[in-house]
């Protein structure tokens, strides 16, 4: 699943747009992963007061996102949590082709009476007893990098794949899905509720829902099992200038340095 695109790509988009691109009425209207909701709502606040321009955020899974925008949404930038989303839109015609602007990688959040280590989280998620929560596949890219990290295990361990696809509830994500109570972020609901005793979500989401719920564990995944995720940035052909200069900011080293305090790795 990991997409790497190229530095010539990274290059065109950092430099499709200048500084001095005008200031529309309109809001931008940017479309990204719930996973960087937190990291983007104080970019587009720091961006606003840099430039002027209103931003105006639409959060969710991006594959519930990208079926919203081939529907008609007026997004005019997407920033999704996989390559795949934005890919499937530049394929169609009208977008360009993504590029990766930041890195995440999958933990596993864990209820306090769960005695996960990395060296038996394999052994965790297989035990019958143990509820293994996960998000949507093909609705959220988080869904999907559970399924490989599933895929993974069975390469250290013959018939995990089968165990942990059987058993595994998808929580989140989905067009179904119920959504927290406001304030509450999404997986630290779900735990708090006790619908999962160990949930695979993106790191970033597992630390901050421990911030929320601090009797929740963050469990590093193994390297046998790990799974990055890159997170595909695209605008839409024939948006304003912000929308351009706006994917450019992204890049820049104030918000690449904004996405790390929040957890993100580099491009």
């Amino acid at each position: 699943m990991k997409t790497r695109l190229t530095v010539m790509a990274l290059a065109a988009l950092a430099g499709c747009a200048t500084p001095e691109a005008p200031v529309t009425k309109e809001p931008l209207q940017v479309y990204a992963a719930g996973s960087l909701r937190e990291v983007f709502t104080e970019i587009a606040r720091d961006h606003e007061t840099r430039t002027g321009q209103k931003i105006a955020l639409t959060f969710g899974a991006s594959g519930l996102l990208r079926e919203r925008i081939e529907k008609g949404e007026g997004a005019q930038v997407f920033a999704s949590a996989d390559t795949q989303h934005p890919q499937r839109l530049a394929a169609a015609g009208g977008w360009a082709a993504p590029t990766v602007f930041v890195r995440n990688s999958l933990c596993a959040l864990t209820q306090a009476s769960v005695n996960a280590t990395p060296q038996n989280l394999l052994e965790t998620m297989l035990n019958p007893a143990v509820k293994l929560g996960t998000s949507t596949p093909k609705a959220d890219p988080s869904g999907d990098y559970a399924w490989e990290l599933f895929r993974k295990a069975e390469t250290v361990r013959p018939g995990a794949y089968a165990a942990l696809d059987a058993k595994a509830l998808k929580l989140t994500g989905g067009p179904d899905s119920p959504k927290p109570p406001a304030g509450w972020g999404t997986y630290a609901w779900v735990m708090d509720q006790g619908q999962a005793d160990v949930f695979l979500t993106y790191c970033t989401n597992a630390v901050a829902s421990q911030r929320e719920v601090p009797r929740l564990k963050v469990v590093q995944v193994p390297a046998a099992l790990q799974v990055g995720a890159a997170y595909g940035l695209t605008v839409k052909r024939g948006a304003p200038a912000p929308a351009e200069a706006f994917a450019k900011a992204l890049l820049a080293p104030a918000a690449q340095a904004t996405f790390a305090r929040y957890g993100f790795g580099q491009p």
